[in-house]
């Protein structure tokens, strides 16, 4: 089995040689590699890559985010999913600057106490942007670490994720943090990938446990199976002197602060509206309604069945999460993709 020195040792040549050029990249500002990491959580590094570049524009500084309406935030995150992430950054800008005077801390305490920032975020910031040797684990990271040393229990166990832990404190006391936490992110990332991995051509290949016991496919170990919800929700399209009906989700739900068209949402076998399902809207038949697009939107633990009916006539009674916008209006508010895209294919 390679010593820890040696794997770092032939992980940083790689990378010298192999790194990807990339926005965040040699980034020395805390702001923009906070930004960047927080993007990439969920997100391939090709979507992530126009997203960091578009709210960077929109929010260039701390201060600036910080300054931010809600709204405006969640719009430049539109489509990017994983709201809340959006949510507590500007919530975390707001601590930043009101709490530590404008800037980032380094201590990694400190950054750990800012809303949304766990402890792989707070590790990757304190390393990539202070360079404190602190081990910053993500799903690349527990996947050539479980491979090349053979970890062979789940790595959703506290215990496993300590024992990498453990292997990863010791890797970074005595080499660059910077250069080595974005490394091992890297070789996770083109190198040593969930399927079909460079085995032929990596560094490591002689002495690899996976690679050594024909383990590659199997490794790392993941027991835990993620139970996929199904939902359907039905969207009612109210128009009236030139302008929509629109909501904004309050709620503990996906999508919250988003708005959208006023929602029901069944839970039927079939799934389909019935008319005491449109009696809070003053809809007596169902002839009143007509069905103009249905979408399938998937989210990691959620399938989504998506309908949107013009309505004709029914009564409205504004709640006070519900208000009329012209078009115009419509582009400056956020809305989830599913319905960003009805709006762009049937509105705007």
């Amino acid at each position: 089995m390679k010593s820890y020195s040696t794997f770092t040792e032939q992980l940083l040549l790689w990378y010298h040689d192999h790194k990807r050029e990339l926005p965040w990249r040699g980034e020395t500002d805390p702001y923009k590699i906070w930004i960047s990491e927080v993007i990439l959580q969920q997100t391939r590094v090709q979507q992530g890559w126009d997203y960091y570049m578009k709210f960077i524009s929109e929010f260039p500084t701390i201060e600036s985010l910080a300054k931010a309406p809600n709204e405006k935030v969640m719009r430049v995150w539109q489509g990017l999913g994983y709201y809340s992430r959006a949510r507590n950054l500007l919530s975390a800008a707001q601590q930043v600057v009101n709490v530590f005077h404008g800037k980032i801390p380094e201590n990694y305490e400190d950054i750990i106490s800012l809303k949304g920032i766990g402890p792989y975020t707070a590790a990757a910031i304190a390393s990539i942007a202070f360079n404190k040797p602190h081990f910053a684990a993500d799903g690349n990271v527990y996947r050539v670490i479980s491979r090349v040393y053979g970890i062979l229990e789940d790595i959703n166990l506290p215990k496993t994720k300590q024992q990498i832990q453990n292997i990863g404190n010791q890797m970074i006391q005595n080499v660059n943090p910077s250069d080595f936490t974005q490394a091992l992110m890297e070789f996770g990332a083109i190198h040593c990938t969930p399927k079909s991995p460079l085995c032929e051509d990596c560094p490591f290949e002689a002495d690899c446990y996976a690679r050594n016991h024909s383990m590659v496919e199997k490794l790392p170990v993941k027991i835990n199976k993620v139970i996929v919800k199904n939902r359907s929700f039905h969207y009612l399209i109210f128009a009236q002197n030139d302008q929509l009906l629109v909501e904004q989700r309050t709620q503990q739900d996906i999508w919250q602060n988003l708005y959208q068209f006023p929602l029901i949402e069944t839970f039927e076998p079939e799934n389909e509206l019935n008319i005491s399902d449109l009696k809070p809207y003053e809809i007596k038949s169902l002839d009143q309604i007509e069905r103009i697009k249905s979408y399938r939107h998937k989210l990691t633990h959620q399938q989504l069945e998506i309908h949107f009916y013009n309505v004709k006539g029914g009564e409205i009674k504004l709640q006070p999460d519900q208000k009329w916008v012209s078009s115009k209006e419509l582009t400056n508010l956020g809305f989830p993709i599913v319905i960003a895209n009805f709006l762009k294919e049937f509105v705007l």
